[in-house]
């Protein structure tokens, strides 16, 4: 279950990389159009802090990556990134590291978005990507999984949730002005999470 964060980081950059065009035609057709380059920026700041993240205990890290993408995504994501990580920090604290505390930390996360962004699932929001994957996960930890079992779960919840967006209304965001011309059109912020989630459950499965 563990490995150095910029393992993870580098892994979440090439991904987001790899899908940038497509991320940014998303994002331009129902979106900001700022995207992808706001949460290119936090993961750059992320990637020079990599050295000192890595020595750090991984509840500290945590909290540190959200203060981090706080101060340099700006605008709504960097606020709702930077609430979930600080809130896994704190959830993260004198645990250790298996696979069932992980899933209540990334629990803590995704509920600390809900909180803030003042949204749940079905709004046409990463939500839609990171609740089902949430779901996944503590239901796979109910039953006993395997952890690569879990995060293969984990990743069709993610990818059925991002795609699910595709054909809702949004109420949230730019694109809730939209009304119906928003249907037809997968939302970037749940693509983005769904590759991030999937960059790393890889990372983690290849260990």
């Amino acid at each position: 279950m563990t490995s150095n964060i910029s393992t993870f980081l580098s892994a979440i950059k090439v991904t987001l990389d790899t899908h940038a065009d497509e991320v940014a035609e998303l994002d331009q057709a129902i979106g900001d159009g700022d995207h992808l380059i706001n949460l290119q920026r936090g993961l750059d700041a992320l990637i020079r802090q990599a050295d000192e993240l890595n020595t750090m205990e991984l509840s500290a890290a945590l909290r540190k990556i959200g203060m981090t993408l706080m101060s340099t995504m700006g605008g709504a994501s960097g606020s709702l990134f930077g609430s979930m990580f600080v809130s896994m920090g704190k959830m993260a604290k004198d645990k250790p590291v298996n696979f069932t505390n992980m899933a209540a930390v990334f629990t803590a996360g995704v509920e600390s978005v809900k909180a803030r962004g003042k949204a749940d699932i079905g709004e046409k929001t990463m939500l839609d990507t990171l609740i089902p994957a949430m779901n996944s996960l503590n239901d796979s930890v109910r039953q006993g999984a395997a952890v690569n079992d879990a995060l293969a779960d984990m990743k069709q919840a993610a990818e059925k949730g991002m795609r699910s967006t595709k054909d809702m209304l949004a109420t949230k965001g730019r694109s809730s002005f939209l009304g119906e011309r928003a249907r037809g059109h997968i939302d970037a912020g749940a693509r983005t999470s769904q590759l991030m989630l999937c960059a790393i459950a890889d990372v983690i499965v290849k260990k």
